[in-house]
């Protein structure tokens, strides 16, 4: 028997753009809560036209925005800033994501908000958080990453994930909201969320920490100085990745290879590592990928392909899960994206809205609030809301 959704009758004001945020308000709107999309009368959300378009919006927007409405508002008018406020009254949480001191330039911040709404749960989302010298500064993942000690290969390489803006902000900001509105249930009161994501990348990068005091493995033990925790190109230019740390799957690989002279060097540094990650490079270019797949696809020892993320679509560990799913949008056709990543066993996640378009719900919200025509009407030409058209 499925259960109501979890987040049902929360409602989250979203004022953010681009990632971090919406990836946060995302997974909270597949929860169940009832997200509204609080974006400017001029472009809205820019991520809308970030390459590549559907039809006329992004993939990238299309996927991240599901489950949630727009309404779209200009903050900088007072009818405009009267509407939010006027939601704040009844929202349960509000997200944001300018720079510090944006919203209170607004009047919007904290403080605004606590005073029409005492129980109300603000979250603020920031490349460094609201203080130190650094609160002012602008950047992106890669900013973020590189500061945070992430990128420190002797050539880095750009990753095709964004660590920052995902682990550091995303995610950090919904674990935040969630407690805090576990803590409002037992205490009635809300309170102020300030998210830094280079401190939420600090944080979670626990296995790192032991690089501040290492000796036997300087840089980490787990970036690629192990030959049993490495990446080898195969015979058709390919890769494979081995996550051999401990010594029962090292055993293993080693025997599957026919090189049990190899079980002594297991975790090894310095020169040592050397020779044995040139041994497997050796090894391990004298079969294809497939080949390599296949010699390991019944062999349980942390040996799998590199995979690009078609194939990783298409790859039967993924598709059992159910984890790409193609969705139908009225305007922007199928539109394809990831599931979920958590099974619940008492509710099912669905989209029981597509991604808004540019203040598609501006009407209905304003109704809801008690606005009629004539006054909506009014708003509309005086700029203070767009309406979708």
């Amino acid at each position: 028997m499925m259960l109501q959704n979890p987040l049902t009758g929360i409602t989250i004001l979203d004022l953010t753009r681009l990632l971090p945020g919406p990836l946060c308000t995302l997974h909270l709107a597949d929860l169940g809560a009832d997200v509204i999309k609080v974006e400017d009368t001029g472009l809205g959300d820019y991520a809308r036209f970030a390459p590549p378009l559907q039809k006329t919006t992004s993939s990238f927007f299309l996927a991240l925005n599901r489950n949630k409405r727009s309404i779209a508002i200009d903050l900088t008018k007072e009818n405009g800033k009267k509407i939010f406020m006027k939601l704040s009254e009844t929202a349960d949480v509000i997200v944001e994501s300018f720079r510090p001191g944006v919203v209170k330039k607004l009047g919007i911040d904290y403080e605004a908000a606590k005073k029409v709404n005492p129980e109300i749960i603000y979250c603020s989302i920031t490349g460094y958080g609201q203080t130190g010298p650094y609160r002012d500064k602008a950047g992106h993942d890669l900013n973020f990453i590189s500061m945070a000690g992430i990128l420190k290969s002797e050539i880095p390489s750009i990753p095709n994930f964004q660590i920052a803006d995902i682990t550091g902000g995303a995610l950090n900001a919904a674990m935040g909201i969630l407690a805090a509105l576990y803590q409002k249930k037992n205490t009635d009161k809300g309170q102020y969320i300030d998210v830094s994501i280079l401190d939420g990348l600090l944080a979670n990068n626990v296995t790192a920490v032991s690089d501040l005091s290492g000796k036997d493995f300087p840089g980490g033990m787990l970036t690629g100085s192990l030959p049993c925790y490495n990446i080898y190109e195969t015979a058709d230019g390919r890769y494979m990745a081995i996550a051999a740390i401990e010594f029962k799957f090292w055993k293993i690989f080693c025997e599957t290879v026919g090189r049990e002279d190899l079980l002594s060097h297991h975790l090894v540094s310095g020169g040592e590592a050397e020779k044995v990650k040139t041994e497997l490079e050796n090894i391990f270019r004298t079969k294809t990928l497939s080949g390599w797949t296949e010699r390991f696809k019944n062999v349980d020892c942390c040996v799998s392909p590199v995979l690009t993320l078609p194939e990783t679509a298409k790859n039967e560990q993924v598709m059992a899960r159910n984890m790409v799913i193609s969705e139908e949008h009225p305007s922007e056709g199928t539109v394809t994206q990831f599931n979920i990543p958590v099974k619940f066993s008492g509710f099912e996640r669905d989209t029981s809205r597509p991604a808004p378009m540019h203040g598609e719900h501006t009407f209905e919200i304003l109704t809801t609030l008690g606005y009629s025509q004539q006054e909506i009407d009014n708003l509309v030409s005086q700029n203070a809301v767009r309406l979708f058209i």
